[in-house]
C-alpha cells in the first residue's frame, strides 16, 4: 500500500474508534513530506464542513504559511465530496489520490449524488429549489464594492 495513502487509512480507521465523524482520513503531500492531514470531525466539531480533505487543508495552509498548495498532492480515503473538490480546487492542489469511490461511500449511507445533480441542473437552469433556493437581492447595491475591489491596486487575488 502507498506510504500516504495508509496515512489516510489509518486516519479513517481511527475514526471508527472515536466517533468525531466518518470513516474518513487524508493527508497532504509537499515535496515527500507531509504537511497537513486530518480526519472527518463533522460530529464531535458540530460543523458539516470539518470533512477529511477539508482538516487536512487547514492544517497544511496553517503550517506553510500559505493558502496556496500549489505543488502539493492530497491523499484521501475516498473520493471527495463537491464540497471538498472544491476546496481542493480552490487551494491550487492539481493531484488528488483516492481509495473508495462515490458509489462506495452510498453505500454506506454518505450520499453526495443529490449534489452533483443539483450543481448540473444549475449549469442547465433547472434547479431544484427544495435543495437550495437561489435567488439574486439587491445586486445594484452590492457590485458597488466589487467595483472598488476592481479598482483597489494593492489588491491580492487569490
Amino acid at each position: 500500500m502507498n506510504q500516504y495513502m495508509k496515512i489516510a487509512e489509518k486516519l479513517s480507521e481511527d475514526n471508527l474508534k472515536t466517533n468525531v465523524g466518518g470513516p474518513f482520513g487524508a493527508c497532504i503531500v509537499k515535496n515527500g513530506k507531509i504537511i497537513g492531514k486530518g480526519s472527518n470531525h463533522v460530529l464531535s466539531n458540530n460543523d458539516p464542513t470539518a470533512h477529511a480533505e477539508i482538516m487536512a487543508i487547514r492544517e497544511a495552509c496553517k503550517n506553510i504559511e500559505s493558502y496556496d498548495l500549489s505543488g502539493c498532492e492530497l491523499y484521501t480515503s475516498c473520493y471527495p465530496c463537491p464540497m471538498c473538490l472544491s476546496a481542493i480546487i480552490w487551494s491550487n492542489i492539481k493531484k488528488v489520490y483516492y481509495g473508495n469511490t462515490k458509489e462506495d461511500a452510498a453505500e454506506i449511507g454518505f450520499r453526495d449524488d443529490f449534489i452533483y445533480d443539483f450543481i448540473n441542473k444549475l449549469t442547465d437552469g433547472s434547479s431544484d429549489n427544495n435543495i437550495l433556493d437561489l435567488e439574486i437581492m439587491d445586486r445594484e447595491e452590492t457590485i458597488k464594492t466589487f467595483n472598488k475591489f476592481a479598482n483597489k491596486e494593492d489588491k491580492i487575488i487569490y
